[in-house]
């Protein structure tokens, strides 16, 4: 009788350990998908140890499962992903099982198990016409079944597009003529060679290069000589509507190896490109969640506006970096590594100065334009002379009104989106908040003319009549979102063609950018969105509505943030050998950060800031995590709080650790869950890891003791 063997498998699941079962399948490997049971649901695994008889016999033989199903049509999980995976949970005290279900969800696994299900059936019809091919008398009947199974073959390769593997010519997508990528200007070479000269040192190149230098340019030259050596590229930007503007410029480079995976594509085209990436040269352009694809042979990673904090993942774990987890991907495969941003984050001008990093400067623009002139109104002053009209100031109007008669574009900032983010009470002064979080509604216009009131961050709506819920009394909105800009807009300036871009109408999103970009659109209105890396050629005029929403935020990132805002959102503007403006309506004109953007001080406040950091103790020179906790019940979550505060600050954490808490945030309740934050100050020193797990395992110790488990997370560097 045979020997049992038995594996571990690693589940979709927040399990510390790997479980292990008997294996009656010949021949699996560490990577092989199967299908298992476990609590009493069926799973999709992955073999992380196909020889686990020493685990199994620590085990009662009893409790040990049989595997259910050799999945061989799925993909095998690489070595490298799982390395990857390791890490990712490493460092952001997660389970690698976490970090599996995020790169491979159960929408993904199920559209692989269809295409797994469709390539047996294909396979099974080509072996039928192969036979029909070897036992087919004649000729007119021989060429009709050669052609029926090359059209299965063509199935199973996904289409032309997937095709055979095969070294293949970088051509133009306008002729066949090949090129060496797009040419540089002498500042961008100067630039190139220096980025050349950090990979050869094996170090990251944080390329600081000002809006409108040209960075693409650069990322393409290097991307092109990437691919020529054999090598393949991972193209991160933190926006989807970036990774669209991008897309023709790129793929006019690389027709062949070009793909774009995010998650505005569909499961099926996602399911291909990750089939295509296993077989053919590539580059990949992406949003953060590319970097779980299944690379090989990567030998460069690109990070644009590697500031953002959309490369952040908030929820659910694991609670990630995107621009951080890029660079563990490239350390696994020796990859090179650009950073880029016009206003790098303090954490990567950290690493710089500390030599991690080697800083590359690019402070020309490609077509030599000046830097955009810069307008403050101060709303107030402005306000006392009647120099408002609704959101607009008076100034701004003629400012508008002189770009578009020259036939330029304006693009406007306002970092709410909705008709009006708060309405109340003329009578008792209530302001209407949401019944599950404790933020107050927006209000949003209907097409209907009608409205209604949303949450944004539950999403809840309710209905809206005008009317206070609490004593009867009128409601009026207070302040102006997006939607009101947009019709306040459009009463000033009736000829122009206007259009709006934020999280409201994500639907029209690429229509809107693509005509803007050529020129449909006179104003385009937008919250953040509108302020990231965009090329737009006819932008003349850029203006900031109610700029001190931007300011204030209880966070001490907070001025950081919103210098890189205003930064990036001057540079939309005055390109292609034009001066552009730059206008910010506000009631704060003296406020430190309009100073550093009027002053073109960026990088000195930078250094200010990271001074006061140092001072303070504060990222990038320590570590912060964030211990989470939520509760319905308001009372239990104060004691609890209280309590695994006192069992973190008893948990033997060594040289410096701090903890603060726990505290509300500023939104103190979401989804009926309350919320308190207890914060870890970690220093930066040898004991780091090892202070990090302690944390780690006391929450754990906290859970279990205090039956508590799904009220806490752990968010390692939050933003």
């Amino acid at each position: 009788m045979a020997e049992t063997r038995f594996i571990q498998v690693l589940l979709p699941l927040r399990l510390k350990w790997e479980p292990v079962y008997s294996c009656p399948f010949d021949g699996l490997t560490v990577g092989d998908r199967v299908k298992v049971e476990f609590g009493g649901k069926e799973y999709v695994g992955v073999v992380t140890d196909s020889d686990a008889a020493k685990a199994a016999s620590e085990l009662n033989p009893g409790r040990i499962k049989p595997v259910l199903e050799y999945l061989d049509g799925l993909d095998r999980i690489s070595r490298t992903e799982l390395q990857l995976w390791r890490e990712v949970s490493d460092y952001y005290l997660c389970t690698p099982g976490e970090v599996y279900k995020a790169a491979y969800p159960m929408g993904k696994v199920e559209e692989e198990e269809v295409k797994a299900r469709i390539r047996i059936r294909l396979l099974e019809r080509l072996a039928r016409k192969e036979e029909q091919i070897e036992k087919a008398r004649r000729e007119d009947t021989r060429a009709r079944y050669i052609a029926e199974r090359d059209a299965l073959l063509k199935a199973l390769h996904f289409g032309s597009a997937q095709g055979p593997v095969g070294e293949q010519s970088r051509t133009t997508a306008q002729g066949s003529e090949e090129v060496q990528g797009p040419e540089l200007s002498e500042a961008q070479t100067e630039a190139y060679s220096k980025i050349k000269e950090a990979f050869k040192s094996g170090k990251t190149a944080m390329l600081n290069g000002v809006t409108g230098s040209g960075k693409t340019e650069i990322y393409i030259r290097l991307a092109w000589e990437t691919l020529e050596k054999g090598k393949n590229v991972l193209f991160l930007v933190p926006e989807i509507a970036l990774s669209r503007q991008l897309e023709e410029r790129v793929r006019g480079f690389f027709p062949d190896e070009f793909q774009v995976f995010h998650s505005a594509e569909s499961s099926a085209r996602r399911i291909e490109v990750a089939s295509f990436i296993k077989q053919r040269p590539y580059i990949v352009l992406g949003t953060r969640s590319s970097v779980f694809l299944s690379h090989r042979d990567l030998g460069l990673v690109i990070v644009d506006e590697e500031h953002d904090s959309s490369y952040k993942q908030d929820n659910p774990a694991p609670r990630y970096n995107g621009r951080d987890t890029a660079i563990m991907l490239a350390n696994i495969f020796k990859a090179n590594v650009i950073l880029g941003s016009a206003t790098p984050s303090l954490e990567s001008l950290y690493n710089c100065s500390a030599g991690r990093f080697v800083q590359v400067d690019l402070t020309r623009r490609f077509f030599d334009a000046a830097d955009s002139d810069i307008e403050i109104i101060d709303t107030i002053a402005e306000r006392k002379k009647n120099g408002m009209v609704g959101s607009f100031s008076r100034k701004l109007v003629e400012l508008i009104n002189k770009a578009l008669e020259n036939g330029d574009q304006v693009a406007l900032l306002r970092e709410r989106r909705a008709y009006s983010p708060v309405v109340q009470c003329e009578e008792c002064g209530k302001i209407v908040k949401c019944k599950r979080c404790d933020v107050a509604l927006s209000l949003h216009h209907k097409s209907d003319g009608t409205g209604k009131l949303v949450c944004h961050y539950c999403g809840k709506v309710y209905a809206y009549t005008g009317v206070c819920p609490d004593c009867g009394g009128n409601l009026r909105t207070i302040g102006a979102g997006t939607q009101k800009i947009e019709e306040e807009a459009k009463a000033l300036f009736p000829n122009a063609r206007i259009a709006r871009l934020d999280s409201d109408n994500r639907k029209q999103e690429a229509e809107v950018i693509k005509a803007f970009s050529d020129g449909g659109i006179d104003i385009l209105i937008g919250t953040r969105m509108v302020a990231k890396g965009f090329d737009f050629s006819g932008l003349s005029l850029v203006a900031v509505l109610r700029a001190d929403s931007l300011l204030g935020q209880q966070d001490y990132r907070a001025d950081e943030h919103a210098l890189q805002m205003l930064e990036q959102f001057r540079g939309r503007c005055g390109r292609r050998n034009r001066k552009g403006l730059f206008v910010i309506q506000t009631s704060q004109p003296d406020h430190p950060v309009y100073k550093a953007v009027t002053e073109g001080s960026a990088s000195a406040h930078a250094s200010r800031f990271l001074a006061e950091r140092k001072l303070f103790g504060y990222p990038p020179f320590s570590r912060v995590t964030n211990v989470v906790l939520k509760d319905y019940n308001q009372s239990r979550l104060d004691l609890m709080g209280r309590n695994l505060a006192d069992a973190i600050s008893r948990a033997g954490m060594t040289g410096g650790v701090s903890a603060v808490g726990p505290y509300p945030p500023p939104i103190e309740m979401v989804a009926r869950e309350h919320i308190r934050i207890i914060r870890v100050l970690f220093p930066k020193n040898r004991f780091l890891k090892a202070n990090k797990r302690l944390l780690a395992d006391a929450v754990e110790r906290f859970e279990s003791e205090r039956k508590y488990s799904g009220h806490i997370f752990l968010d390692v560097d939050p933003v």
